[in-house]
């Protein structure tokens, strides 16, 4: 049930990113059952390359607790992170992933590869898939279908 209340206000996030013209994708940061940290898509509006929302949120975090280190936290997200949020969420030792839909173009945690368990790396992630998949999966094909639409 915690993995639906806090996929939700990753949603939220996501929301947030929607009214900004940005791909909705958001992300929140869970300590000892609390959020501690948010995030969402901000690569349009700051037209920088690292602005993903698990990115955001992880720094958020970081701050937060007062360490790079981040092993008890979980992470929920969207969409399945792509190889950059997957590498930093590897570096940050984030204990577990929860994330929505799968990217089947850039997805790294079990679709087009999963760096979040790759053995040879000195910290494996706990992952869940597929939580709200459906939700979270009607936000981005809602935006990109008005995106196309406005396009022609």
């Amino acid at each position: 049930m915690s993995d639906v209340k806090f996929m939700e206000a990753a949603i939220e996030e996501a929301q947030k990113a929607l009214t900004l013209n940005e791909v909705p994708i958001g992300a929140v940061i869970v300590y000892n059952d609390e959020i501690i940290a948010r995030g969402y898509n901000l690569r349009e509006s700051s037209q920088t390359t690292l602005s993903h929302a698990e990115l955001i949120a992880i720094q958020e975090a970081n701050e937060k607790i007062g360490s790079w280190r981040l092993e008890d936290c979980t992470l929920y997200v969207t969409l399945e992170p792509c190889p950059m949020c997957a590498g930093a969420i590897v570096q940050s030792r984030i204990k577990r992933v929860v994330y929505g839909a799968t990217d089947p173009k850039a997805g790294c945690a079990g679709t087009l590869m999963n760096l979040l368990n790759e053995p040879r790396f000195n910290h494996q992630v706990e992952l869940t898939a597929g939580v709200l998949q459906t939700e979270c999966a009607a936000l981005l094909t809602d935006f990109f279908r008005a995106l196309r639409k406005r396009k022609k």
